[in-house]
């Protein structure tokens, strides 16, 4: 499993679908995932930038993976988005459900994420939203990197402000390290 984490807007998606179609890998997007299994009051809670539950995501993510030959590698993009969701995963890994290959990490300032998040267009995509996100990129997401260092994942920090191939190309360096 290589996983790829970053803030919305720092290229996951893109990045991801390039990375599993070059190798053929299966790519778990959780925002894919989330826009189409999400409705009702929880989607419209989603669409303001509020993030699902712990117990949500790890019974989504679950029967996700059952889906997917997980003794293959594949790409997850997008989760864990809290240290709660890592420690399931982590345990699955301990489990021997699946292997952690590498965390592949995007970084991105907040101008080129607003002005990427901005030209997409989407509906959740507003200036309120995207602030809100950042915060909670920092707060929530960028402690599950340290952890997920700290229990012994390889960690490939990538500056994914720079032109697209040259992300491709770092992310290539990293999986094939």
């Amino acid at each position: 499993m290589i996983i790829l984490t970053g803030v919305a807007g720092s290229g996951k998606s893109m990045q991801g679908k390039i990375l599993a179609d070059e190798h053929g890998y299966a790519w778990i997007s959780t925002g894919e995932i989330l826009r189409v299994l999400v409705t009702g009051k929880r989607r419209q809670e989603m669409l303001q930038g509020k993030l699902l539950s712990d117990d949500e995501m790890i019974n989504i993510m679950d029967k996700v993976l059952e889906l997917i030959d997980t003794k293959q590698e594949f790409v997850l993009d997008g989760f864990p988005r809290t240290v709660p969701q890592a420690d399931w995963l982590l345990e699955q890994v301990h489990k021997g459900r699946f292997s952690l290959s590498a965390v592949i990490h995007l970084t991105a300032s907040e101008d080129v994420v607003r002005k990427r998040l901005l030209n997409r267009a989407r509906l959740d995509d507003t200036d309120e939203a995207i602030a809100k996100r950042f915060s909670e990129y920092q707060s929530v997401t960028l402690p599950i990197i340290d952890h997920l260092r700290h229990e012994g994942a390889r960690v490939c920090d990538i500056d994914a402000d720079q032109d697209p191939r040259l992300v491709h190309d770092a992310v290539l360096s990293c999986v094939d390290e």
